[in-house]
């Protein structure tokens, strides 16, 4: 049986590009989010990591249900999958990098191969719904 990572993650699309983040000692970006604290529910758990990571607020009432992706994990042994299960959500306050993050960048789909596989099968549902550039 394959070990699962499971994340959480914010999809958030500003004219056509996606807001990604790359972590420190990392050369790839991935989408923010993290993983889940034991009896943490998907909400709770995107509340917490994105302002641990991005230095914002999400408001919870603005939060919706995008979609699942489950492919091989960037940087780990074979058979170790990442499941990560994304939400629209808008936030406020002033985006900076914070905690492991480096570096945040708004990124379109011209950059897909640059990115971890999962982050790849995302941004191939975004763009196939014309929400990515």
């Amino acid at each position: 049986m394959a070990a699962i990572i499971d994340k959480i993650a914010l999809i958030h699309i500003v004219n056509g590009q996606l807001l990604c983040a790359r972590s420190k000692g990392k050369d790839i970006f991935y989408i923010p989010g993290g993983k889940r604290e034991p009896g943490e529910t998907d909400s709770e758990t995107l509340v917490r990591e994105v302002e641990e990571e991005l230095s914002v607020q999400i408001k919870s009432e603005s939060i919706s249900y995008f979609g699942t992706f489950e492919a091989g994990a960037h940087g780990k042994s074979e058979g170790v999958l990442v499941k990560m299960t994304c939400y629209f959500a808008d936030f406020e306050g002033e985006l900076n990098p914070a905690s492991e993050i480096a570096e945040l960048a708004w990124l379109n789909y011209s950059v897909r191969d640059d990115l971890s596989p999962a982050s790849q099968l995302i941004f191939d549902k975004l763009h196939e719904m014309g929400l990515l550039s």
